[in-house]
């Protein structure tokens, strides 16, 4: 199993995408918790996880989602994913964490339905 790389680019001001690729195991969670950090810092409002690159992902990975989405809750974050497998779009919605990370065809999508001032 290889293991994960995080970047974080900032599409608009007020938003951070993080490209995930590789393996998202609970072994990656230190890396996309200071991704999560980088892109909170800079301010972001929305974040966008970008799935497209990723290998893998099992059930600590998921985990590591449920914690992800709780601190951007916390700071009040919107969060949505792009470039998901069919496989991996049916695991979120089994496990419903498409109901509070709203899944988007690609960051465009995204970025337009999390615009200020949209529910």
């Amino acid at each position: 199993m290889g293991s994960a790389h995080m970047e974080v680019t900032h599409p608009r001001a007020d938003a951070a995408q993080i490209a995930i690729s590789g393996d998202v195991t609970a072994a990656c969670e230190d890396d996309l918790m200071a991704a999560h950090e980088q892109a909170s810092d800079a301010g972001a409002a929305v974040i966008v996880l970008d799935f497209s690159a990723m290998e893998y992902m099992n059930s600590g990975g998921i985990g590591m989602l449920v914690t992800l989405l709780v601190r951007g809750q916390r700071r009040q974050q919107r969060i949505a994913a792009v470039g998901l497998s069919e496989h991996y779009r049916q695991i979120f919605e089994l496990t419903r964490l498409d109901e509070a990370i709203v899944l988007h065809d690609d960051t465009a999508a995204a970025l337009r339905a999390l615009s200020p001032g949209r529910p």
